[in-house]
């Protein structure tokens, strides 16, 4: 397509997205005089769940500008800590992200996953009708136009991950008030109601548990617990949140 151009510099926290561009970020396009500047930077390879204020010129102008030839535009990331207007603050995760959800749940954050993979229309239509804000490493889901809200994950190990959304989105964090199966709720019970669940060595060494009252699994402080404490501990740190 031919066509007038228009500069374009992305943050250095989308550069990433954009291989194509100069090591500075910058990049020429051209314009239809018809494509809205959210269209163009998503063509670019930019979701448009990462793309905070766009500038152009100097001032700030809504997704739905369609910009002219000459125009230089300034991309900048989303604002920590993200807020998420109109609905409490939950999460859908794709399957890839098994362990990530398993954590959030641990820290007491809604989080809907599913280990096996429902596809990319089923996940954008959960995360419309549930209001969830969809998690995930692949670019083609975020850009599915059906999407509520949605945020990329940038990194692969499971630390960063967490540290990633903790910081980006502030949720409040409540540990172990969660089922890291199902997403739960969970509540105290007696070592009666649980009996089922128990092996000989468990019945004998424990005495406090919870169970879901979603799925019926029972918790208690077992061989694990100190290192999802460590979790637990470091989330709530870095954080600045309080037990």
């Amino acid at each position: 397509m031919n066509g007038p151009e228009i500069h374009v510099e992305f943050a250095p926290e989308l550069h990433l997205f954009v291989p194509r561009a100069r090591p500075t970020g910058a990049t020429r396009t051209v314009t239809d005089g018809v494509s809205t500047l959210g269209h163009v930077v998503e063509s670019l390879g930019v979701p448009l769940t990462e793309v905070g204020a766009l500038l152009v010129d100097g001032r700030e102008v809504p997704r739905g500008h369609v910009p002219t030839g000459g125009e230089s535009v300034s991309v900048r990331p989303v604002e920590r800590p993200q807020r998420v207007p109109g609905a409490p603050l939950r999460f859908l995760l794709d399957v890839h992200l098994g362990t990530l959800a398993r954590r959030l749940r641990l820290l007491g954050v809604d989080t809907a996953y599913e280990s096996t993979d429902l596809g990319d229309p089923a996940l954008a239509a959960v995360s419309a009708a549930e209001k969830r804000v969809l998690l995930s490493r692949d670019r083609g889901l975020l850009r599915r136009r059906e999407l509520w809200a949605g945020a990329y994950v940038y990194s692969t190990r499971p630390d960063d991950q967490l540290r990633e959304v903790l910081d980006r989105f502030r949720p409040e964090l409540r540990p172990w008030t969660r089922c890291t199966a199902c997403n739960g709720l969970l509540e105290e019970t007696t070592k009666e109601q649980v009996a089922d669940q128990l092996k000989g060595g468990t019945q004998r060494s424990y005495d406090v548990f919870a169970q879901c009252r979603g799925c019926g699994r029972a918790y208690w402080r077992g061989a694990h617990h100190e290192q999802l404490e460590a979790i637990v501990e470091r989330a709530l740190t870095e954080s600045g949140q309080e037990r």
